[in-house]
């Protein structure tokens, strides 16, 4: 079977007949998991594994945005709450050190509780630098304003996460922090000159560009297209994305049916996959709007197969490891006492 150029989700906690019927055909590389499909962790275990083995392939991805605050698609009471990203930013002030600590070991335990489930791909962390003007579709999802606190705290999470067995997305590549609109809701454009976003916005992805997986930003930046949104512009893609920034991994759009975009769902799957994105993004479960995607979207293949097979390549069983300390850190941030 040939694995087609796209991640879809579903509707439920389990699949139905007409999905499993079209995830056989059409094989999607990835399934991204939301709170919808998330009930106890039994039920989300089975749908993992119904999944591949529709699909057929055991390394299938299941993604999931799991980051903590508002942000976090399985929670309490089955599974743990975990703070924003902001929280951890703010222990950086005081010591830089000890917040990289912090991040990396609640992003392994974060890790665990998503592999235990077969979850492979937590889309984390937020390397969106927070701009006072930018919306709040970012907002504490941000581990601060400054481009060097984002990208050590950014850097420790993606370590802790894949020392626990799961891949990390950077996202929203190559910076939705200024962005004045929510993406979900309509075309945020980003009129600040290109020597601001390559000093700030762009600067944790370079300093990230060696992580195996990444997803765009569905934001227009006019000083690098004034027409496109990077999920749809060649000229960011190719001139931004892979040749300033340097990132050589995988490139997911974000979510195709976000308001953002224009155009019917397999015109926005042929402009983002022509403007060089690798793989596109559909969440939201319907499934004449997943075959249309699915249609547009063709096989995965060339430099693109190539990139998915490295990032597969990149993980590994979870390490051994002492949870004690993550547990502490923890309730030290949610106000527990340990």
């Amino acid at each position: 079977m040939t694995i087609s150029a796209f991640i879809s989700g579903c509707a439920g906690p389990e699949l139905t007949d007409d999905e499993r019927a079209f995830f056989r055909e059409t094989d999607p590389w990835g399934l991204i998991l939301f709170a919808r499909n998330c009930v106890t962790a039994g039920q989300v275990s089975a749908l993992v594994a119904d999944y591949r083995a529709c699909v057929g392939r055991e390394d299938a991805p299941v993604l999931i945005d799991q980051e903590g605050g508002r942000v976090q698609r399985i929670g309490p009471p089955d599974w743990r709450a975990y703070p924003p990203a902001e929280a951890i930013g703010a222990l950086y002030e005081a010591d830089p050190r000890k917040a990289a600590a912090t991040a990396y070991r609640l992003a392994r335990l974060m890790a665990g509780d998503l592999s235990a489930l077969g979850i492979t791909v937590d889309c984390v962390p937020v390397l969106d630098v927070r701009d006072p003007d930018g919306h709040d579709v970012i907002g504490d999802r941000a581990y601060g304003d400054d481009p060097v606190r984002v990208a050590a705290l950014g850097r420790a999470v993606c370590e802790g996460m894949l020392d626990g067995g799961v891949l990390p997305v950077v996202k929203h590549i190559p910076g939705h922090g200024r962005a004045g609109a929510d993406s979900h809701l309509s075309l945020p454009v980003v009129d600040a000159p290109a020597s601001a976003l390559r000093a700030v916005d762009f600067a944790p992805f370079r300093a990230l560009n060696d992580m195996p997986l990444a997803m765009t930003a569905h934001v227009v930046y006019t000083a690098l297209d004034r027409d496109r949104p990077a999920t749809c512009s060649s000229a960011i893609v190719k001139a931004v994305i892979r040749g300033e920034i340097g990132f050589d991994g995988l490139l997911m759009s974000d979510d195709l049916s976000m308001k953002a975009l224009s155009g019917t769902l397999a015109e926005r799957t042929r402009d983002a996959l022509g403007a060089g994105c690798d793989i596109v993004l559909h969440c939201n479960g319907e499934l004449s709007e997943m075959q249309e995607v699915a249609a547009a979207a063709g096989p995965l293949k060339g430099r693109a197969l190539d990139r998915a097979e490295r990032a597969l390549a990149r993980l590994s069983a979870p390490k051994a490891w002492d949870n004690a300390e993550a547990l502490a850190d923890l309730a030290m941030l949610n106000g527990e006492s340990v």
